[in-house]
């Protein structure tokens, strides 16, 4: 029987090879320094693995990556793939001590860094790990090993990828991305967001982030060409958008208006977009129509998480030039949810309930997490803190986060991990963090903050952010009041709901 269950099963990394060995002539990857085939970029990722082994790494070993967006990202991935290790992918935005964390939590057996985050890396202070500059340190060791095809042992339950999520405690956690569920997520790629084997890819999203990994590794695994962009740049994005032809164009909230602005004045007329767009309640309706009348494709309501991928409930999109009135989402295919209450029981249709969700594209828990992942996976279905309402049609309606969390421009942004940062103050007596609208971002964090010393100054409470978190997650206001005036609950908690409807009617008009 182990034969019949072996030759049922695929990995990344053997997919990969053999799409290779078919079209080793056909571009795969494109960026700004260097245009690869297929054959090029297999032997350039056998280069990688050979050099991986050299310093150790073995299947199950893990490979840290702290770089922006570029070629070589995608061939320590695939080169991970083929050796069975995962690769966990560092966001270059965080504050040293985040990052520090990020890659003091999964012990890599090698660190590979570029030029521009190196002193990043060196402020983390990470400690004696192997590292590899990317650039000449990178490509001369590549110069020096076997381009042979390394022995593919990883199996589809291995992990592949750590990407890391926004903590409730206030630090990242690693989700383990297997070869499984990223397969599963390639599936949902095709069958419901009209991506097509041969399509391009347009990897601008970092690819720290599942939706610059995601598309790409998808577009190479079914012949396609990557085209890979250091970031957000509109007037790059809005060129390739001129000359080639995409499935699938991930648009963030905060990126619509100037990407818009870029394809007016320059005049562009799209090669062909099938789907574009993503996070659908956090942009303005008026950009959703804009975008979609200028690209020509639906956009696409999302709602899915780096730990489920686009599922659970990505399958509805709004028509071309339409000013959305609507954004109820459906569920995906190739998944399972339930709508369900404290104690796990299942709610009826107009009912929040909290979604579990079980399916191949789920990922394998939080790295060295255990407590985490008996607590979220509890009954066999993973709960992902969000709470919806099933309408009478069979859509679905956000309510709000079980655990409260704030969506900015793409990225989750809990408010532990301020709050953390302003107590660790001694002149703050108490603090809490709420979102507010934001007309580019979608939302944004402000901080509420009653001090000991009315000396404290909101200067110095945003220079501690600066230094100890990422960019996106600095307050975009400071707010004091007393500590009297904070609402609490009977067991003394602070009522964020309250806060945050307070903050409103101050902003309000009039006032």
């Amino acid at each position: 029987m182990a034969g019949v269950v072996a030759a049922g099963q695929s990995t990344v990394g053997s997919l990969f090879r053999d799409r290779a060995g078919l079209h080793p002539d056909a571009p795969a990857v494109q960026s700004a320094t260097r245009a690869l085939s297929f054959g090029e970029l297999n032997e350039r990722v056998n280069r990688a693995a050979d050099t991986l082994r050299e310093f150790g790494v073995a299947r199950g070993d893990r490979v840290a990556v702290l770089s922006e967006n570029r070629s070589e990202y995608l061939e320590l991935e695939l080169a991970c793939a083929k050796l069975g290790a995962i690769c966990a992918c560092q966001n270059w935005r965080l504050a040293p001590p985040e990052l520090a964390h990020c890659i003091a939590l999964v012990s890599p057996k090698l660190l590979v860094v570029s030029e521009r985050h190196a002193d990043l890396l060196a402020r983390a202070a990470v400690g004696a790990i192997p590292t590899v500059r990317l650039g000449a340190d990178y490509e001369a060791r590549l110069a020096g090993s076997r381009p042979d095809e390394p022995e593919i042992v990883a199996e589809p339950e291995d992990g592949l990828l750590i990407l890391y999520t926004s903590g409730t405690t206030g630090l990242p956690k690693g989700a383990v991305i297997s070869h499984r569920a990223e397969l599963a997520r390639y599936h949902v790629f095709f069958v419901e967001l009209g991506v097509r084997p041969g399509d391009s890819a347009l990897a601008w999203a970092p690819l720290f982030h599942m939706a610059g990994t995601e598309p790409s590794l998808c577009t190479l695994l079914t012949g396609g060409k990557v085209i890979v962009v250091d970031g957000f740049r509109p007037d790059e994005i809005a060129f390739h958008i001129g000359r080639e032809a995409f499935g699938y164009v991930i648009l963030m909230p905060g990126m619509i208006e100037p990407l818009v602005t870029e394809l007016r004045s320059r005049a562009i007329r799209p090669v062909g977009v099938r789907l574009c767009g993503a996070m659908a309640a956090l942009v303005p309706a008026h950009q959703i129509a804009d975008v979609t009348t200028l690209l020509r494709p639906p956009y696409l309501t999302s709602f899915g998480s780096t730990e489920t991928g686009a599922p659970p409930a990505s399958g509805n999109v709004i028509p071309v030039g339409q000013v959305p009135t609507r954004l109820s989402k459906r569920q995906n295919a190739f998944c399972e949810i339930r709508l369900v209450d404290e104690g796990d029981r299942d709610v009826p249709p107009g009912v929040p309930g909290e979604l579990a969700f079980r399916g191949p594209t789920c990922f394998s828990g939080y790295w060295n997490a255990p407590d985490t992942n008996a607590r979220d996976f509890r009954g066999g279905w993973f709960h992902m803190g969000d709470m919806f309402v099933r309408n009478a049609d069979g859509t679905l309606d956000f309510v709000d986060r079980v655990k409260y969390m704030i969506k900015s421009g793409g990225e989750n942004v809990y408010p532990a991990e301020i709050e953390r940062v302003l107590l660790s103050e001694p002149r703050v007596a108490d603090a809490v963090v709420v979102r507010r609208a934001d007309a580019r971002w979608g939302e944004v964090p402000v901080a509420v903050v009653a001090p000991k010393d009315a000396a404290l100054t909101a200067a110095e409470l945003l220079a501690r952010c600066r230094a100890e978190l990422a960019g996106y997650k600095q307050p975009k206001e400071i707010v004091f009041v007393s500590l009297d005036d904070l609402p609490r609950s009977t067991t003394g908690k602070i009522q964020r709901q309250e806060v945050e409807v307070w903050l409103k009617r101050r902003d309000s008009p009039g006032r």
